[in-house]
């Protein structure tokens, strides 16, 4: 079999891979490499003499379009070697670039530190997942968390990954990567950050705007699979995906909200701030910490669907391109 023909093999390979082994500690990893390589260049892009907006703006458009150009010419470099090399470094890339089982298995850690009755323990836990202030929720309101950060992070970690993996390859997985990276370390509504990470907030919700609208079906149809309730999962991501602040984290919080049957997002404190957030998933009820297992189960289920969707797009693209 030549690499030509193996290649349609990549995502698959990839996402196999994370789901088998996840992230181990010991194994370095490129997210590190890029919040590196961001934390020492956001002071020289915040000397220049320019609006600190215009500033942001290079400085995002710099890091992300020279993580896509690195990636480029690294497996370049590999495939001149050997077209195996080549295709073995992407996968790798890729896998790299996902997060199902890290984000199952640490959904699933606060599940367990609420069902052996250590509430404490589980606030610590979902504390490293989610922004909000975790330290006065009970037992309803950890599983919420856990709710939502499995339902929002499905679409970052895990549907948009493989949407640029299909249609960009390697390089494309590894630049949404950055943006990603960008968005979770410069992209927040406060002083330092208003203007400077405007760009890198603007380009997540940008890059993430396609994915976040397939995940509704692929939702869906998991939903069905799991719990018949593939209906009540499109409807309920289509009346209330708006329901949320950013332009895309409504849509799969909505999906797995109405595939649960659960009440999440809703009022919350961030930063010592009361936000009095809608809620998503209304007429039904608070989640139960059995329900962050549910989602974790949902989530990859509906990362298998999303690996078959986005094998097809890369087959058609191929197809087109010919």
């Amino acid at each position: 079999m030549t690499a030509l023909y193996l290649s349609w093999t990549l995502i698959p390979l990839a996402l196999a891979i994370d789901l088998a082994v996840g992230d181990p500690p010991w194994l370095p990893h490129p997210v590190r490499a890029m919040g590196w390589a961001a934390s020492r260049l956001e002071p020289v892009f915040r000397r220049l003499q320019l609006p600190l907006e215009l500033s942001g703006l290079l400085f995002a458009a710099s890091l992300v379009s020279g993580c896509f150009l690195a990636t480029l010419i690294l497996v370049a470099a590999a495939t001149s070697v050997h077209p195996l090399l080549g295709l073995i470094l992407q996968i790798l890339i890729i896998y790299f670039c996902l997060a199902p089982r890290c984000l199952y298995d640490e959904a699933m850690s606060v599940r367990n530190f609420l069902a052996s009755g250590d509430t404490e323990k589980a606030r610590l836990q979902i504390g490293m997942l989610v922004s909000r202030d975790v330290r006065t929720l009970d037992e309803t309101g950890i599983a919420r968390a856990g709710v939502e950060t499995v339902a929002e992070n499905f679409v970052d970690g895990v549907l948009s990954p493989l949407f640029y993996a299909a249609i960009l390859g390697a390089p494309g997985a590894m630049a949404f990567k950055m943006a990603s990276t960008l968005d979770s370390m410069v992209g927040y509504k406060n002083e330092r950050y208003m203007s400077f990470g405007k760009a890198s907030a603007r380009l997540d919700d940008l890059l993430n705007w396609i994915p976040a609208r397939l995940a509704i079906p692929v939702v869906a149809i998991a939903a069905q699979m799991m719990f018949h309730t593939g209906g009540q999962a499109f409807r309920t991501a289509l009346r209330e995906g708006k329901n949320h602040e950013s332009p895309n984290a409504g849509r799969p919080e909505a999906a797995f909200a109405g595939a649960l049957r659960v009440k999440i997002n809703g009022p919350n404190i961030y930063h010592g701030q009361y936000l009095n957030k809608p809620w998503i998933g209304l007429g039904f009820n608070s989640p139960k910490p059995s329900d962050i297992e549910k989602a974790g189960q949902l989530m990859v289920l509906s990362s298998l669907i999303g690996l078959v969707l986005m094998v097809a797009l890369y087959f058609l693209l191929r197809v087109v391109s010919c």
